[in-house]
């Protein structure tokens, strides 16, 4: 819970800077917060750039919806 709303919190004050890529999120974690652990820092990398490609795939595919579907598939 700590790492998610950790990374949550990082990508709503500085969402631009933040990409898939980890190694780059890993630096960015190290700027903006005090985690003192790296393998904490990396797990908050990690879980950021997932979010991120989340959000890019979420925006490329528009969401489907149930009434809007072909159902002339079924009937024949």
């Amino acid at each position: 819970m700590l790492v998610k709303s950790i990374a949550k919190k990082l990508i709503k004050e500085h969402g631009q800077e933040f990409t898939p890529d980890f190694d780059k999120n890993k630096e960015l974690v190290q700027k903006y917060t005090t985690v003192s652990s790296p393998k904490l820092r990396n797990i908050i990398a990690g879980y950021t750039a997932r979010l991120v490609k989340q959000k890019t795939i979420s925006e490329k595919q528009p969401r489907k919806r149930l009434h809007e579907e072909d159902f002339s598939k079924f009937y024949q």
